[in-house]
């Protein structure tokens, strides 16, 4: 595997693992049903605590994109995955037209809920800070 994990950036390493994992599933370098490295394995090409991966395996068990099967390893599931985002994505749409809707009765035009949701998405990235 290729994975690259760097201590200094401040970002927990199992999450840097996440992004790297979910990046190649992805982008086609991972497929469904492709085999990773066992935790073990993988902590000791990565020189991190088994902890950091298992922890990581275990999240991205969680959110669809791997299964891990008891003795046999973690396993990619990007089919699951598209499905399981896509329902996600379907769901937020929906909370979405309910809050736009709730935003208008107030008096709020579209450019103004345009312009605060796009300030709360810079604020969640980290990219402007809160007044």
């Amino acid at each position: 595997m290729f994975f690259k994990l760097i201590p200094t950036t401040g970002r927990p390493l199992y999450l840097q693992l996440m992004q790297q994992i979910r990046h190649a599933a992805e982008t086609g370098a991972l497929r469904d049903g492709d085999q990773l490295p066992g935790i073990r394995t993988l902590a000791e090409e990565l020189v991190v605590s088994p902890n950091t991966v298992a922890k990581a395996y275990s999240e991205l068990e969680h959110d669809g994109l791997l299964e891990l099967r008891q003795g046999s390893g973690a396993f990619v599931c990007v089919k699951r995955r598209t499905r399981s985002l896509a329902d996600h994505v379907q769901a937020a749409r929906r909370r979405l037209g309910d809050l736009i809707e709730r935003l208008r009765e107030e008096g709020l035009l579209d450019e103004e809920i345009k312009r605060a949701f796009e300030a709360e998405l810079l604020y969640a990235a980290g990219i402007v800070r809160k007044r």
